[in-house]
């Protein structure tokens, strides 16, 4: 193992198998569709990715399947510079897939196979516990069991790794006794709509909502409001980061983008001030760029974008 401080992703592997057709489907129709292309996703592997990209020494901890897209899946991860040693592989259960449509204006049809991620469990936290000594930040999401979720973060709690919480995809209810255990927690517009139960659409309810998260436990709330910005709060202090203004293509990954930036400045001891500044960058250029992993900057495509959009942060 490295001797650099390193992060963990701890979540879903998936291949994405997208097909584009100038229409979707209705119930029993069969249509011919335009192109058909497999892009390798998954929350979890896409924060690892992120974080590697940024110079972090990063390990990825889940699950794949034992086919092709397990194979195809790993050595994507390898060649992003991202260790995989502790990534187990299934027999007899696929890899996570997710079966997408997409039609010419853009609207999608979705079913998501967790397959191999569904097992992710007290084993997989074992090989994390192995991890967590030399780690300086732990990064989950929702695409993995609950309780895993808890085990793990139950296990960083006590070594004193920081827990990033990315809570998507969005669900009504979180395990209270999860929220004390995530230093940071950082839905979108939905996501923490769905925890708090209102809409979050603007800066007030933004407050609202982060307040009610920090409230319920957490070190740190961040709300991601796309265009409209970044609300982070702490028990000392909220502030707002605007977002940065980009020609957008699609905005896959732009949130996994963000939360690796996000945990690669605190690898880094930047404050978290500048970290979130960090993630809005990082966020903003993925939106820039077609696909997933693909969209992902390196440091050197982040510092040069800060160095000439500048940033601000705003006292609320």
């Amino acid at each position: 193992m490295s001797n650099n401080p390193s992060a963990i992703a701890f979540g879903s592997i998936n291949m994405d198998l997208v097909a584009t057709t100038s229409k979707l489907p209705v119930p029993g129709e069969t249509l011919l569709g335009n192109n058909f292309f497999t892009l390798p996703g998954g929350k979890g592997a896409n924060q690892a990715v992120a974080l590697a990209r940024l110079g972090v020494t990063t390990y990825m901890v889940g699950r794949v399947g034992d086919d092709s897209f397990g194979n195809e899946l790993l050595k994507t991860l390898l060649a992003a510079g991202v260790n995989i040693e502790k990534v187990l592989v299934n027999e007899n259960v696929s890899s996570g897939v997710a079966l997408i449509n997409v039609d010419d204006a853009g609207e999608n049809q979705i079913i998501v196979v967790p397959g191999a991620n569904g097992c992710v469990d007290s084993t997989n936290v074992e090989n994390l516990i192995s991890l967590l000594p030399n780690c300086r930040v732990l990064l989950m999401q929702f695409e993995i069991p609950l309780p895993t979720i808890l085990l793990a973060a139950q296990a960083a709690k006590r070594l004193g790794v920081k827990v990033i919480l990315d809570p998507a995809p969005a669900i009504n209810e979180v395990p209270t006794e999860l929220y004390p255990l995530v230093d940071i927690i950082t839905p979108n517009e939905v996501e923490i709509g769905m925890l708090v139960g209102f809409p979050v659409n603007d800066l007030d309810t933004a407050m609202k909502a982060t307040n009610i998260l920090l409230q319920r436990g957490v070190g740190c709330a961040i709300a991601k409001l796309g265009v409209k910005g970044v609300v982070c709060a702490t028990k000392e202090e909220t502030f707002f980061v605007p977002s940065f203004p980009v020609q957008t293509v699609d905005t896959v990954a732009a949130g996994d983008a963000f939360n690796g930036a996000l945990a690669a400045a605190l690898v880094e001891n930047l404050s978290l001030r500048q970290a979130v500044v960090w993630g809005a960058a990082a966020g903003a250029i993925a939106s820039t760029i077609s696909g997933a992993q693909s969209s992902l900057p390196t440091k050197e495509v982040l510092i040069n974008f800060l160095n000439l959009r500048g940033a601000m942060e705003i006292n609320l």
